[in-house]
C-alpha cells in the first residue's frame, strides 16, 4: 500500500511490528465510521425533535458510537503513541535515562490496559442484569467496548515495550523530520 495514503503512520516504526499495521488499520476506519454514526445519530436527533416526532432510541444509539469511537480511539492511539504517554519527559531524555523512562511509562500502560480487560469484562458479565431503555437491550453491549479497549491497550504498550528494547525508543532522523515539517 501506497505510505501516502495508509491510515498506518509510519512515525516512530522502529516500536512497531508490520504484523499489527493491518488491525491499526481496521481500528482507525472505526473511528471514522463511530465518528460518522455518531455525528448522524446526533443531527437526526436535533431534527426529529424539532419536527416534534423524536425518536427515542436514537439516543442508545448516538451513546453507542460516543462509547465505542472513545475506546477504540484510546487504543489507537496508544499504537500511535499520541495518547496515554508523558511523551515529553521521555524525548527530553537520552541514553539509559530515557530507556528507563519510556519503559516504566509503557509499564504503567500496559497495567492500565490489563486493568480495564480485566474490570471491563467483569463489568461486561454485570451488564446483562441492566438494559438501556427503550430497547432492553443489555447494558453489556456498551460495556463490551471497555476490555476489548483494554486489551488492545496492553498489545499495543507492549509491542512498544519489546520494540524499544530491541530498537531504543530514540526518534529516527526521519521523525526528526517529520516533527520539523508538521510543526512549520
Amino acid at each position: 500500500m501506497d505510505n501516502e495514503r495508509s491510515l498506518v503512520l509510519e512515525r516512530q516504526r522502529q516500536l512497531k511490528w508490520r504484523a499489527l499495521d493491518p488491525l491499526e488499520s481496521v481500528l482507525m476506519m472505526l473511528c471514522g465510521l463511530t465518528l460518522a454514526g455518531f455525528c448522524t445519530s446526533v443531527v437526526c436527533d436535533i431534527v426529529t425533535r424539532t419536527l416534534g416526532a423524536p425518536w427515542l432510541w436514537l439516543q442508545e444509539v448516538t451513546s453507542t458510537f460516543f462509547i465505542y469511537g472513545i475506546f477504540i480511539g484510546a487504543a489507537v492511539a496508544t499504537r500511535r503513541n499520541d495518547h496515554l504517554f508523558l511523551a515529553a519527559v521521555g524525548e527530553s531524555m537520552t541514553g539509559r535515562p530515557r530507556l528507563v523512562i519510556e519503559s516504566a511509562i509503557r509499564l504503567v500502560v500496559i497495567m492500565v490496559g490489563l486493568f480495564l480487560a480485566w474490570y471491563g469484562y467483569v463489568n461486561f458479565l454485570r451488564g446483562f442484569s441492566s438494559f438501556r431503555m427503550p430497547s432492553m437491550t443489555p447494558i453489556a453491549s456498551l460495556y463490551a467496548a471497555i476490555p476489548i479497549s483494554g486489551a488492545l491497550i496492553a498489545l499495543f504498550a507492549f509491542e512498544q515495550l519489546v520494540n524499544g528494547w530491541k530498537n531504543g525508543f530514540e526518534k529516527s532522523a526521519e521523525d526528526i523530520e517529520s516533527d520539523r515539517i508538521h510543526v512549520q
